[in-house]
């Protein structure tokens, strides 16, 4: 097999202003020999990465970036919240850089206060926090993943890439009893929001991926911000306005596994242009359209939104002209707003992108939500896709056009070297072979929505497709039933499609396209539907 048939060539990527493809010696633009661990839930990534963060040494680097950050969440049962975490490792002498999203909707309970106060914490023990708003207007940087270099020690080098920001509701696990710390969501998820997420921990060449990723943001000269009132205040209360410099990157780490990451980015078409994406940057969609065109058998889907049917079509179609593949999603029962106004927008994109797939391929689309033992609904904020058990990414992007074209992303598209040899060893129409990380990450996902603790019945994916449907049918019809006696093993059950009114559709639709779901592609793209 050649990985370049599963991965993006630079032309394919279409950003010749990024180091991320010609910084290979090799010339090709990914990395293999790294060691991949899925953590799943919160709680899985935050204890890894409070370990590792106790880990470092006065001169090593620690760089992270994400949506929201809450200083008080903790990352562990004893109480150590990511300020203590990161101050300390300040204060021990490490050299501490990030990069968090400055709201400009706070008011909407996003999350520009809570970034604030990180940040000023974070500079107070001697590190270096910017709040970062260069983005399109509208957008927000998204990308969730934290960069641990140690010079001297090359072993110890680790990058957390995905989806999990370091912020209240997300130290979960698969209990999924819910985050003490939650954030407002709708009254349906209850007192404690369950939360279903992954991270991926990065050992080998791709961190230096990662960190190139971070410093190309990092020394990024536009302002931090142009809206006038931020640059008023900023200067009131004497903020960094500008980056200080970044240690000279180290040797990439030396290979320790058997994976070949390429990572997979969106930058929207900002003005003036980011110095390493002109014109921004598609290679998430770029990715997903060349990898969904070669399934044959099984598509596997986590996501949050799986929104928008121009950029499910590549899935529609696909599903259209290949018979035998299916495709399983998993994504949240509700949205995580039940506002009267808030909730509609949430479901114009579902809706459309639904009706999609299904007409695509009538019984080979089925879409399930989680509930936790009690019934209490998950929030699946989960970014995953498998593909015939061969390509798998994880990341912060979700399939939606926000994350596809409009907003920073960050992902980690994975094909392992390594063989699963268990039967069917082939599902792609390549002969190219089960991978073993790929097959692993869905099976481990699915023995826990299944309550499995044996997973022979789900490699084969036509067998998988028939044990999720009966065991939601199950779980649904214990519901149906009023819950009478015990409840039977499992956490999935049917999504119930919406059906918004043409009432409800004619106001709702201009606001999920201009605020929910927006385009940030250059317009010629547009006009001509390509990413």
């Amino acid at each position: 097999m050649s990985v370049a048939d599963w991965f993006l060539t630079p032309a394919e990527r279409g950003n010749p202003a990024t180091r991320l493809d010609s910084r290979h010696p090799d010339g090709q633009p990914w990395t293999s020999g790294n060691e991949v661990v899925p953590l799943v839930h919160g709680a899985a990534y935050f204890d890894r990465l409070l370990r590792s963060l106790a880990e470092m040494r006065p001169g090593d680097l620690a760089m992270f970036t994400d949506w929201r950050g809450d200083p008080d969440q903790r990352l562990d049962e004893h109480g150590v919240d990511v300020t203590t975490a990161l101050c300390d490792a300040a204060a021990r002498g490490v050299v501490v850089k990030g990069l968090v999203w400055r709201s400009h909707l706070d008011k909407l309970s996003f999350s520009e206060q809570q970034n604030r106060h990180l940040g000023e914490e974070i500079e107070a023990a001697g590190g270096e926090c910017l709040l970062d708003m260069r983005v399109r207007p509208g957008a927000s940087h998204h990308q969730k993943f934290v960069v641990l270099r140690h010079p001297g020690r090359p072993e110890l080098d680790v990058a957390f890439v995905g989806g999990i920001d370091l912020c209240h509701s997300r130290r979960d696990d698969a209990r999924h009893a819910g985050d003490p710390q939650k954030q407002p969501m709708a009254a349906i998820y209850g007192e404690r929001p369950p939360w279903h997420d992954i991270q991926l921990m990065v050992h080998g060449p791709a961190v230096a991926d990662v960190e190139t990723t971070f410093r190309e943001r990092w020394e990024d000269p536009a302002p931090l911000s142009r809206n006038p009132v931020n640059v008023l205040s900023e200067r009131l209360r004497h903020d960094a306005r500008t980056a200080g410099p970044l240690p000279a990157q180290q040797p990439d780490p030396a290979p320790r596994g058997s994976a070949n990451i390429q990572l997979i980015r969106t930058y929207g078409n900002r003005h003036p242009g980011y110095p390493f994406a002109p014109d921004g940057e598609r290679s998430v969609a770029r990715a997903y359209t060349k990898v969904i065109g070669r399934a044959e058998r099984l598509i596997y889907v986590e996501d949050q939104y799986l929104w928008n049917a121009e950029v499910v079509a590549r899935f529609a179609e696909a599903l259209r002209s290949t018979p035998s593949l299916h495709l399983i999603a998993v994504i949240p029962h509700y949205p995580d707003q039940d506002g009267k106004m808030s909730m509609p927008p949430n479901l114009v994109g579902r809706q459309a992108a639904l009706n999609s797939l299904y007409a695509a391929a009538p019984g080979r689309v089925a879409v399930y939500g989680v509930e936790n033992p009690a019934g209490t609904p998950v929030y699946v904020h989960a970014k995953v896709c498998v593909v015939d058990d061969v390509w798998a990414s994880v990341g912060s992007d979700n399939i939606n056009r926000r994350s596809w074209t409009h907003d920073s992303e960050l992902a980690c598209a994975v094909v392992d070297e390594a063989l699963d040899v268990r039967e069917p060893q082939v599902l792609d129409r390549f002969g190219h072979g089960a991978r073993r990380f790929a097959r692993e990450l869905r099976l481990e996902l699915a023995r826990e929505h299944l309550d499995l603790d044996d997973d022979t019945t789900l490699i084969d994916p036509a067998r998988a497709f028939e044990a999720f449907a009966t065991s939601a049918a199950r779980l649904q019809a214990w519901h149906d039933g009023g819950a009478v006696g015990q409840r039977p093993p499992g956490r999935l059950r049917p999504y119930e499609r919406p059906h918004l009114s043409r009432r409800t559709l004619a106001w709702a639709t201009p606001l999920y396209r201009i605020v929910y779901d927006p385009d940030g592609r250059p317009l010629r793209m547009r006009y001509s539907h390509r990413f």
